[in-house]
């Protein structure tokens, strides 16, 4: 997979605009992202950044603009491109880890459980407990491994690392960063920018449903003069 397959990058939108009734959630978004980036997508809570990241997952219809995923609109075939972790649990409580796993591979042909089992298994997580029986970083551990076991050009990770102590989000992001293709993209939202800073090739900052700031992480923190997180802190107070 190479940049010039995809002339106006893998995930590409022009005056992508959602409204719920008089609010709106995005204002007008432009962007081209290429393969084998790992993108922030940064900005306070409320901001927009679930209802972008829905909307390219194609999970939510009933908006205004283009969105294309390899090429494709929002829909079966994009969908098929795309592997995407939400920012709620979507494990049945009464169920299994290892039935998870059975379950998400007959879902998705792409998915690779022996993968799944092994970030599982670094993560230390007995495969015959309950998702109930299971803390709150121990359940996006299992998240993170279904999503990232599946082989896809493109991953949204809405929020992996929010409400989980800080050895968790440690844990998390080296298993992310292990199990990633270096062709693929990544788009993964959060505010705790700090902690994503070292793994982050660019991000897309945004506020009020619009992107304020983007680029690659090298050329702002230059222009800028300081860290993500001093940009993030400086924006955003």
């Amino acid at each position: 997979m190479t940049d010039t397959q995809y002339a106006t990058g893998l995930i590409h939108t022009r005056g992508l605009s959602k409204n719920y009734g008089s609010r709106t959630a995005l204002a007008t978004i432009d962007l081209d992202l290429r393969p084998g980036q790992i993108i922030g997508l940064l900005g306070e809570n409320g901001c927009g950044k679930t209802t972008l990241l829905k909307t390219l997952a194609g999970v939510l219809s009933g908006y205004d603009g283009e969105v294309t995923i390899a090429g494709h609109a929002p829909g079966p075939e994009s969908k098929s491109l795309v592997s995407f972790l939400p920012d709620v649990g979507f494990l049945i409580p009464s169920h299994k880890v290892s039935f998870c796993l059975t379950m998400w591979s007959d879902f998705f042909a792409d998915f690779d459980i022996d993968k799944a089992r092994s970030m599982i298994n670094d993560f230390g997580i007995d495969e015959n407990l309950r998702i109930k029986q299971l803390s709150k970083g121990m359940r996006e551990k299992v998240q993170v491994a279904i999503a990232m076991s599946r082989r896809t050009p493109v991953y949204l990770l809405d929020e992996p690392i929010s409400g989980v102590d800080p050895s968790a989000r440690d844990s998390i992001l080296r298993s992310i960063m292990a199990n990633l293709s270096e062709d693929s993209l990544l788009l993964i939202s959060t505010h705790l920018v700090h902690d994503l800073e070292p793994m982050l090739d660019a991000v897309v900052m945004m506020r009020y449903g619009q992107v304020m700031l983007q680029g690659s992480a090298d050329d702002l923190r230059a222009h800028h003069g300081t860290s993500l997180d001093g940009i993030f802190r400086e924006e955003y107070r």
